[in-house]
């Protein structure tokens, strides 16, 4: 992304202590020159301008983002899309709004970390939907401070929520899911009455096998075959209706081939019908 080298070089981002620190040493600016270096960059295009918008602001990067380590995601990748929705939102904040950036960055801030939470916290997705997303990260602070859940504390976060209560025990569920590796070693412990298999070891697979595929395979090459004999022995004219008709990406209509041919687009009808019915019998023989 181009707006990456916005950012300073001179920060170790190597080192995410020595980043953080860093960080927070650097001087905030006051909102006179805030308001001047946004209309710089709107106004010229200046990317010094950006730069001294983004630098100061890194340190609440780094707040928002500690307040979603409970994901088990790293820290640094954390703060990292933290960083391009701050970019983000240098790019649009509007000096004249009558905000501070950092109150207009926030949110930005905090849809880049929620997308990147949601695609790496679990191998299949836990949220889809908008609606689906609030109620995951609303659930997840509910359960710290409520543990399991209980029907009396199912209906509560629901209310809270304005969901359903089906939906708030539908993302617990998802929330409790753990993932496992479709591939793994067998493992078991000292005795040999107990042995855990990868689910490659138990669930089948819906693919057909080799001598599936070339049944299918030799199928379709002898249906094919049969079907382009039975239609050289049609006529010109019952040949091409059925190829338009049936056998193009882009089908004709009765009454585009009515016009072609002059005739009504009945009469197409007609001819396509004893066509199909002279291929059918072809290929049955």
């Amino acid at each position: 992304m181009q707006e990456l080298a916005l950012l300073d070089s001179s920060l170790p981002i190597s080192n995410l202590d020595a980043y953080i620190t860093q960080a927070n040493r650097l001087p905030m600016l006051t909102e006179a020159e805030e308001k001047a270096f946004a209309t710089q960059l709107h106004t010229n295009n200046d990317h010094n301008a950006a730069r001294k918008l983004i630098m100061p602001h890194l340190r609440y990067v780094v707040r928002v983002a500690r307040g979603y380590q409970g994901y088990g995601l790293p820290l640094g990748d954390l703060i990292q899309e933290g960083n391009i929705g701050l970019m983000k939102a240098v790019k649009r904040f509007n000096p004249d709004m009558g905000v501070r950036l950092v109150s207009f960055a926030v949110h930005w801030i905090k849809a880049e970390i929620h997308e990147f939470i949601l695609k790496n916290w679990r191998i299949v997705k836990v949220a889809t939907t908008k609606a689906q997303r609030k109620l995951f990260f609303k659930l997840r602070s509910a359960k710290s401070r409520l543990g399991w859940f209980t029907n009396d504390e199912v209906n509560a976060v629901a209310k809270d929520l304005n969901v359903k209560p089906e939906a708030v025990r539908l993302m617990e569920e998802r929330l409790n899911a753990r993932d496992a590796a479709f591939d793994g070693f067998a493992t078991s412990d000292d005795s040999d009455d107990f042995i855990r298999h990868a689910p490659a070891d138990y669930l089948a697979s819906e693919t057909a096998g080799p001598a599936a595929l070339y049944e299918s395979n030799t199928h379709n090459t002898a249906t094919m075959e049969s079907l382009q004999t039975a239609m050289m022995n049609l006529d010109e004219r019952s040949r091409d209706i059925l190829t338009a008709r049936w056998l193009q990406d882009k089908k004709s209509t009765l009454h585009d081939l009515a016009e072609k041919y002059g005739v009504s687009a009945e009469r197409i009808r007609q001819i396509e019908k004893l066509a199909m019915s002279k291929v059918k019998t072809k290929m049955a023989s």
